[in-house]
């Protein structure tokens, strides 16, 4: 769970420093990512940080703006947890049944089956409110 404690010190970065690192942001390709975070916390908080820990979605981007707009820390740790820990162990799962045969097959496919995750979540999301 390396990757749910580098998302805790995303966080506190976002929580604590973002007055010093909004200048820097604001000139970098993340700055439109994170405008874009912020209103998806606004709508969707905690599935908006399961859905960046399980997909391809720039998960540290989240983290930073999960602190700066001041979310409660434990369902942004519940969030990553499940996020992150449900991804690294279905690729995981699906190394060991597959080998090196579907791990090559894997590489090339993860980004489109993490994008079907965030449509669908937002499907089942939408059907729920």
């Amino acid at each position: 769970m390396t990757s749910v404690l580098g998302g805790t010190f995303g966080y506190a970065i976002g929580y604590f420093m973002f007055d010093n690192i909004s200048p820097w942001l604001q000139t970098t390709h993340y700055w439109e990512s994170y405008l874009t975070v912020k209103s998806w916390f606004k709508e969707w908080g905690f599935w908006a940080v399961f859905v960046a820990g399980f997909s391809p979605i720039p998960y540290k981007v989240f983290t930073i703006a999960a602190g700066t707009l001041n979310m409660v820390l434990v369902p942004f740790v519940l969030a990553s947890v499940i996020g992150r820990g449900g991804r690294f162990f279905l690729v995981a799962m699906l190394l060991a049944a597959g080998g090196a045969k579907l791990e090559s097959k894997l590489r090339e496919y993860m980004d489109r089956l993490g994008w079907a995750t965030v449509g669908l979540q937002t499907s089942l999301r939408t059907r729920i409110d």
